[in-house]
């Protein structure tokens, strides 16, 4: 009796993963042993490195998701999952380079006067076309409303990307009464008009560049690189009628969920790259205390990986599902709700923090030899916890603002169910 032809195994990839996708992605793992070269010397001078910085610009991650009309790829929600991740298992200073292209392509809301001027200005040039320090913070600069224009003074902080790019978006604040508004905008420089301090230096994503900048005298600034900060959802909302590609179908709540995602998307990478690592290294290193020829051989060492590994797919699971959930809600022309899309944003911080723990249980398991600095996984631990420290991905304040509606108070106003809405009255407790 012949024996029957066994099945094919692979894996059914996701319907809204596109080619394009697909191929910048396999691009970016041809790159880890180059990124991951070079990652300590990254941190070292506090930005990626030339050949990095060419290398990710060659493979097209700073144009995947700028219009089709400006040579760039408009990638999808679920493709830039797949792109950040891959770029996470590599260095995680990487993957926030790409995070931040992610993000800033919402500038392309702001009056169209200034996108213009970027569009042409950043032809030919290599990593993000512009960078944003403050927008939201609570901190901000100062501007003075001036004929045709604004004086522009302040410091901005984490200006991530800032050593390579040539414009940067900053928040500022005004007088209402003098000016009109809300009190709160955002302004375009461009690079000869502010300063970048020599102020980052930190425990993890060194290489990111997230300096401060600084402008100490008063600049002038034209109306069309300003906007206020309430005409920018609604702007933002806009941008789906004058671009085409998948990522500018996205309506503007979809626009921000994706760079909740491809944040959260970082640290999914990492936790990959970590276990990959730590499979590695437990084949090749014998432990400090028990009497087996190897740290794979050791069951607490096999449980931790099993364990890891668990945390991962689940967190990825969750990342994946919400990212093809913005795809097939942009394709048939439907919403996010106000809570659902603060429910994704805790969900999607806790997933984060899941693969923190899994790289934090991984580098323990592993013991001293993980804290060389010649080792990933201590740089994975170190920038894992920097990016779970982001403010708009901490799971308490998230969790705040989801028991509030749970338990039938009225939320507090944000953009993009993370980031409070500056400017706006927010509810408080009732006194007595």
């Amino acid at each position: 009796m012949s024996n029957p032809v066994a099945p094919e195994v692979r894996a059914v990839e996701s319907t809204w993963l596109t080619d394009a996708g697909r191929e910048l992605r396999d691009r970016i793992r041809g790159l880890v042993p180059l990124i991951r070269s070079q990652a300590r010397e990254g941190e070292r001078i506090g930005t990626l490195t030339p050949d990095v910085l060419q290398a990710l610009d060659e493979a097209g991650v700073y144009r995947m998701t700028m219009p089709v009309e400006w040579g760039g790829s408009a990638l999808g929600a679920r493709d830039i999952v797949e792109v950040v991740a891959a770029l996470g298992e590599a260095d995680g200073s990487a993957a926030w380079s790409a995070f931040v292209g992610v993000g800033l392509r919402n500038f392309l809301a702001l009056q169209p006067g200034v996108v213009e001027e970027i569009r042409r200005d950043i032809e030919g040039g290599v990593g993000p076309a512009l960078v944003g320090a403050s927008v939201f913070a609570t901190t901000v600069g100062n501007a003075r409303k001036a004929d045709g224009g604004w004086m522009v003074n302040g410091r901005w902080a984490f200006g991530s990307g800032c050593k390579h790019a040539r414009w940067a978006m900053v928040g500022v604040a005004f007088d209402p009464v003098e000016a009109g508004g809300s009190g709160r905008g955002v302004v375009v420089l461009k690079r000869e008009q502010f300063e970048i301090l020599d102020d980052w230096h930190v425990m993890g994503l060194s290489g990111t560049s997230s300096n401060s900048l600084r402008v100490t005298e008063g600049i002038f600034v034209p109306d069309h690189r300003f906007l206020d900060l309430a005409a920018f959802p609604p702007r933002l909302d806009q941008i789906r009628h004058h671009y085409s590609g998948a990522a500018f179908r996205q309506s503007g709540r979809a626009l921000l969920m994706t760079v909740a995602l491809s944040s959260t998307a970082i640290t999914l990478g990492m936790a990959r790259g970590a276990l990959s690592c730590f499979a590695e290294q437990a084949i090749r290193r014998k432990p400090f205390t028990l009497p087996y020829p190897s740290v794979a051989e050791m069951a607490s060492a096999q449980v931790a990986a099993g364990r890891a590994q668990a945390m991962i797919v689940l967190a990825g699971s969750t990342i994946e599902r919400y990212a093809d959930q913005v795809d097939a809600r942009t394709d048939a022309g439907l919403e996010f709700g106000d809570d659902e899309e603060s429910e994704v944003s805790l969900a999607l911080a806790y997933a984060a923090n899941l693969c923190e723990d899994a790289i934090n249980l991984l580098q323990k398991t592993l013991g001293s030899s993980t804290v060389s600095l010649s080792n990933p996984i201590q740089r994975f631990v170190r920038d894992a916890r920097v990016v779970t420290s982001h403010g708009a991905i901490r799971v308490d304040p998230l969790a705040e603002q989801n028991g509030r509606r749970l338990l039938g108070l009225k939320p507090f106003p944000m953009v993009g169910a993370a980031v409070p809405q500056r400017g706006v009255n927010v509810p408080h407790a009732p006194q007595g």
